[in-house]
Order: C-alpha cells, then structure tokens, then sequence
C-alpha cells in the first residue's frame, strides 16, 4: 500500500488539457455549461446499473450514476443545449477499465435528431481526440457476423446457448439481455479493436433504456449509438424519449425484472416524469467516460493511471 497517487504529475497535465480541451468544443458551439447534485433522492431503475445508497442528516438518498434527470430538468425549464463535466458512481464497479467513482462528460443538443448527435460526435473525436473521425456501423449486422446471431429473429434459448459457449456461463441462468451483452462484449467488441473510432448504432428496441424507438429494416430499433475506440465503449447517446406515460411504464418494466433478480427496487423519480409531462424539447444527448477518453488520448493501460486516486489508493 502507498500514498502516492496513481496519476503522474504528466497525467495530471494531461487531464486538464482534456478537460480544457472538452469545455471550449462545448463553448464554441454555445452550449451551456452546468452543474448538478451528486446526492439525490432516486436514481436510476435499469437493471444493469447498481447505484450506492447514502444517508446524509436524515435524508435517504443515492450518489448520482449519472447527472441525466436533473439535466433533463433543467431542458424542460428551458435550459437550452447544455452539459456538465463531473463525478458519478456506481456500485460494483472494478478492474482495469473500471472504478465506482469516474468522470462523466454529459450534454443535451436542443433540437438535434440521433443522425445529427453523430455528426457531433465525430467532430469531437477529430478535434478533441486528434483522431480519425468515427465509422458508422448496425449493431445487427456486427451481431450477424461476429457473434453468428440475429438479435431480432433468433429466439432467446439460441442466444443463450450461443453466449455461453462465448463466456461458459451455463446458459440457463442468462436471460435475452445478459446473453447480448455478453456476445457484444465477447465476440463483437475484441473485432472492434481493430477498426479504430466507430459508432455503433440502431441497438434493439428491449434496450432503448431512456431513448426513443423508430423501425429500420422492418425491425424496431432504439434511437441510440455508442462510441467504440480501440475496441473499448466510450459513451452511449439518445435521441430522448419525450413521452412520459411510456417512461413510467419503462421504469415499472426496469423494476419488474429488478424484482426477479432480487435486486434493489428504487422508486421512479416523480419530478423527472413530472418534467417529462411539462415539457422536454426535443433533443439528443451523450455520456462519454472522461478517465477512458484520457487513457484513450494517452495510451495508459488502466485507470488507475489517468486517476489521481482510484479505488485500490483510497
């Protein structure tokens, strides 16, 4: 055990060149920097997330796993294009590419379809990052011909089956969105090591989280994309869902399966919905991890060297 911290004094240069690299991307464009709670009274019901419960004078409350519904809030008060650059935490989470708490780059494009977040994205990889600007790939089709599964028409007994001879977890103890992950994590993500910055776009509908859903190809699809450099997952975009009575049947939905795991059952954040109900604007928004970007900028192979304090320095 040491005292040093992780990060050089090199690495902590790095880091506000980033930062300040990331604040005037944002700033030139006219959006609005904010700041929101790290504590608040709900938090998020999607089943793959754990968040840390807190108790501070009397109040229950959860560390933030990311500054979203407050963000949207603030939208629906008629905030204009705004993001925030700040720390979230989430529960269980370790290893090389992982810490419980990180910093999160979050930001919302008033009047910006998913097609025109893309476009953004890109930019910011090429000016931010110095890095070619990202390729454009399905998520069906890189399921199709990495994992040998067609998320859309093969039933969940052939995904799981095919997920556990990827992961040798038996395949009756993983459900339809464990057995993806698993294959996107296993099969398609070692393939996208090698095709440099990509996006990775139209994810099923059964994982639209808090994104709006359209059909492509005769299918449905989630309004969504993630950014993949060097194989690795950066950041996950919306085109935002608007309607708030079919949020509130996703987060009864997200703890329905909570219940059948046997996890933590968080209320739904009622001023969200109330907001949702006000009025959000149409937009489309991004979360990117800023300590991966800085490994990504700077070659490092874990957090712990982009961090001055991981989890194992505390």
């Amino acid at each position: 055990m040491s005292w040093e911290p992780g990060a050089t004094p090199a690495m902590l240069r790095a880091r506000a060149h980033l930062l300040r690299a990331l604040r005037d991307f944002f700033d030139t464009r006219g959006v609005l920097e904010v700041q929101t709670p790290v504590l608040g009274r709900h938090t998020v019901t999607e089943p793959a997330i754990e968040s840390l419960p807190v108790t501070v004078d009397g109040l229950e409350a959860w560390l933030q796993t990311s500054p979203e519904y407050f963000m949207k809030r603030l939208l629906a008060a008629g905030s204009g294009s705004i993001y925030q650059i700040g720390p979230v935490f989430r529960a269980g989470e370790q290893g090389r590419r992982h810490n419980p708490e990180f910093t999160l780059l979050e930001w919302y494009r008033v009047g910006f379809d998913l097609e025109a977040l893309v476009v953004e994205v890109g930019d910011l990889v090429q000016e931010v990052l110095e890095s070619p600007r990202p390729h454009v790939a399905e998520y069906r089709e890189l399921m199709q011909a990495h994992a040998g599964v067609d998320p859309w028409r093969d039933e969940p007994a052939r995904l799981a089956e095919r997920a556990s001879a990827v992961s040798g977890i038996p395949r009756e103890q993983l459900n339809r969105g464990e057995a993806l992950d698993l294959l996107m994590s296993g099969c398609v993500e070692p393939a996208l090591a090698e095709q440099g910055p990509v996006i990775v776009q139209h994810y099923p509908s059964d994982q639209c989280a808090l994104a709006a859903v359209t059909e492509v190809g005769g299918v449905p699809v989630a309004r969504r994309f993630e950014l993949y450099l060097d194989g690795i997952e950066i950041g996950n975009a919306y085109e935002e869902l608007l309607d708030a009575t079919e949020q509130r049947r996703r987060f009864e939905a997200d703890n329905a399966r909570r219940r059948e795991a046997g996890q933590p059952i968080p209320e739904p954040d009622v001023r969200f919905l109330e907001a949702l109900e006000a009025g959000l604007p149409p937009c489309s928004g991004m979360a990117m991890g800023v300590d991966r970007l800085l490994m990504h900028r700077t070659g490092a192979g874990s957090l712990d060297e982009v961090m001055a304090f991981s989890r194992e320095r505390l």
